[in-house]
């Protein structure tokens, strides 16, 4: 359980989150993903990074019985930080990352892949920000990355969820795959990207970084501003208790 990084075939890292049951990570799970990319990025004999996930689905964002748990904002604040150096790991991350989503991508899981290179994507994998029924604002600037300006607030107003095929016709899924095919489907496209010269294909992820029309570490943590603001209401609060006390009813 946690996060690991294997090297499967020469030049490839794959970095894999295990937070059973449905990879809702806890603070320390951020930071820790954010050390394994940016390790793995570092590594010179690495020329591609393949973020992927064991179990149920690729992420569900934080774990908000955490935080409910946890008396003051300490777990909040960290959240919001590791959350942010997660996604900034993988945006700086010195080659590029190619993200294997399988079952549910849900909040911190947008911010993730909306901040990858590349997206190869399962039959059954749905997207989506379910940010305001629980209590939070966020990744609006990452889903923006995957669909159109009205589509995106349309899906963060309402929390509805895309799927693959969706995000493949809107371009931003390179590739949909059955489940049982998604990790060959992603080496592929991370070999074919390795395959080309180390010092060029980092120069070329700093490249393109470079042109980005849109700061996505400042606008993010713009975002977050307003999560904060929520919980000070004590809105957060209300929808999150209601979150974690319909997930114990259902156990």
């Amino acid at each position: 359980m946690g996060v690991s990084t294997s090297v499967p075939q020469a030049g490839i890292a794959v970095v894999t989150v295990d937070f059973p049951p449905v990879n809702a990570l806890p603070v320390q799970g951020w930071y820790d993903l954010a050390a394994q990319v940016r390790a793995a990025g570092a590594d010179p004999d690495v020329r591609c990074v393949v973020l992927t996930a064991a179990g149920r689905g690729f992420n569900a964002g934080v774990d908000i019985k955490e935080m409910q748990r946890t008396d003051g904002h300490d777990v909040l604040i960290g959240a919001n930080r590791g959350c942010y150096e997660a996604f900034a790991a993988v945006y700086d991350c010195a080659v590029p990352v190619v993200a294997a989503v399988h079952g549910f991508c849900l909040g911190g899981g947008i911010g993730l892949v909306g901040n990858a290179d590349a997206i190869v994507a399962s039959e059954d994998a749905a997207f989506g920000l379910p940010e305001l029924d629980r209590g939070a604002l966020g990744a609006a600037t990452h889903l923006a990355r995957l669909v159109p300006q009205h589509l995106m607030r349309t899906l963060y107003y309402t929390s509805r969820t895309v799927t693959a095929q969706e995000l493949h016709r809107h371009g931003s899924v390179w590739r949909v795959a059955p489940r049982e095919h998604l990790h060959d489907a992603a080496l592929e496209l991370a070999g074919e990207i390795a395959a080309k010269d180390g010092c060029l294909i980092r120069l070329a992820k700093a490249a393109i970084n470079g042109i980005d029309p849109v700061d996505v570490r400042r606008s993010y943590r713009f975002e977050q501003g307003f999560t904060f603001e929520a919980n000070l209401s004590g809105v957060a609060d209300k929808h999150r208790d209601a979150f974690v006390a319909s997930r114990e009813d259902h156990r």
